[in-house]
């Protein structure tokens, strides 16, 4: 069988369908899967295991970008040229039904809105977007006639990401002591959109003190990626004896988070890394929700912004839960 995938979204949302992408080759362990995804995103599968064993294949197409009908168009053709026995979509758009059809796909399974309809996909799945966002994508596998339960978040790590890690754990002196992992939270996407996910350098560099006042055992470990490096010069001013960390790639990312004791974050794509390696995650929110993006387990702790406002959140409260 021959299954297509359209994930749009960023490397959080490619986590989140690892799960669904496992019941896959539960129920049909001889397909093979492309996931069409946004160029940003693609380096999530260096985490998913069927990238490795070769039945998963990524093609990259930027849904937000402003494509002109060339643009579709190339990948109405390349979708054709693969002959599709089946395809889901985890978008809304109701294009997409159409493009599904003009490409020839007999199965074509997605999402319909309460009292809405979709004529051009054959097997409607009903958006139940109350839940966490990985069992609602896994819903789409009703496409199929799966009705398992969703399965947990996980993820792959290679050797040599785990290699990495070590190799870093011993240039940081953290080699022999467990850590407390931070990462402070920074994305250009989402300020463009206006979407408030990072928690202000002083509050902290609040928490941060009290923690090693607290906890004089335990480093901690700031992660540095291209988008924080702003963020974490600012945190790091007042806490020079801070760790940094900056992996490369997700894998290296994700081996990094492994080996901690505690994770403390915004809402993030290394946040879901957290949960997929199951270190305890405390997770501050703004304008979302957490209980659509942690599962429900005592060791993933979601605080929610009174005000929708990240900056709203006391230091004080989230100390509370780290150390409680």
């Amino acid at each position: 069988m021959q299954i297509l995938a359209l994930v749009p979204g960023g490397i959080g949302d490619q986590l989140l369908f690892f799960p669904t992408l496992d019941d896959i080759k539960r129920y049909y362990p001889q397909a093979q899967i492309d996931v069409v995804v946004e160029p940003r995103s693609r380096g999530a599968y260096r985490a998913c295991k069927h990238f490795h064993d070769k039945s998963l294949n990524t093609l990259v197409f930027d849904y937000k970008d402003r494509n002109g009908l060339a643009d579709w168009g190339n990948l109405l053709g390349n979708l054709r040229d693969r002959q599709y026995d089946a395809a889901m979509s985890l978008g809304t758009n109701k294009g997409i039904g159409f493009l599904l059809w003009l490409a020839g796909i007999p199965t074509r399974i997605g999402y319909v809105a309460a009292n809405s309809k979709n004529p051009l996909l054959t097997n409607p799945i009903p958006l139940k977007t109350e839940q966490y966002a990985a069992a609602m994508y896994h819903d789409l596998l009703g496409g199929f006639g799966i009705a398992s339960p969703c399965p947990e978040l996980g993820v792959t790590l290679l050797k040599e990401d785990l290699k990495w890690a070590e190799t870093e754990r011993q240039k940081l002196g953290i080699q022999d002591s467990g850590y407390i992992i931070i990462h402070g939270g920074s994305s250009k996407l989402a300020a463009a959109k206006g979407i408030d996910k990072i928690y202000p350098a002083e509050k902290w560099q609040k928490i941060i003190q009290q923690l090693q006042e607290r906890q004089p055992q335990l480093p901690i470990v700031l992660i540095s990626g291209p988008e924080d490096k702003k963020l974490t010069s600012k945190i790091v001013a007042s806490s020079p004896e801070i760790k940094i960390i900056s992996p490369p790639d997700v894998g290296k990312l994700a081996a990094a988070i492994a080996g901690a004791n505690l994770m403390v974050c915004t809402d993030s794509a290394p946040m879901h890394l957290a949960v997929a390696v199951q270190v305890y995650t405390v997770a501050l929110f703004g304008p979302t929700d957490p209980t659509k993006l942690l599962p429900s387990a005592d060791k993933f702790i979601g605080l929610k912004s009174p005000t929708g406002k990240m900056a709203d959140i006391s230091p004080q409260l989230v100390l509370e839960k780290i150390l409680g």
